[in-house]
């Protein structure tokens, strides 16, 4: 079943706003070994001129799943995820995320083709801070291996 282009453009808001702690920061940071004081101390983080620690630059990967997520999900989107693949990440930042940050998010599919035999399905998800400051925009390509 193909990738229906009728979904390009269709956007996915998160269900709630996500709340950057602490301590999902150093989960994550632990997740991926990356143990700098900035993601895990906030006296270290305050030394480099943040008002709290910081995350990883990967950390929002977090906040898309829940849009990506629901629009995986939709039967009529036609992505059959025993197929998928991760294909690309990017990441472009307006600032860092940081703990006691509350973002609302908004996932976007900005591309679907096909190539190769495969199928391409591109997302981003735009996360804003609750007075409407752009924060990041996190891209997502997934490759839908074809038969």
């Amino acid at each position: 079943m193909a990738i229906n282009p009728d979904y390009l453009g269709r956007e996915y808001p998160a269900p709630e706003a996500y709340e950057v702690t602490r301590g999902k920061i150093r989960e994550f940071a632990e997740a991926i070994n990356d143990l700098n004081p900035a993601y895990l101390d906030k006296a270290s983080a305050k030394a480099l001129g943040y008002a709290d620690v910081i995350a990883p630059p990967t950390f929002p990967v977090i906040l898309g799943m829940a849009g990506s997520a629901l629009a995986l999900a939709d039967p009529d989107l036609g992505v059959d995820f025993s197929r998928v693949v991760h294909g690309d990440q990017s990441f472009k930042y307006s600032r860092p995320l940081r703990a006691g940050d509350v973002l609302s998010t908004v996932t976007r599919i900005t591309d679907i083709k096909a190539l190769g035999g495969n199928e391409l399905i591109t997302m981003e998800t735009v996360a804003e801070a609750a007075d409407g400051e752009h924060v990041v925009t996190a891209g997502m390509m997934l490759v839908v291996r074809g038969s």
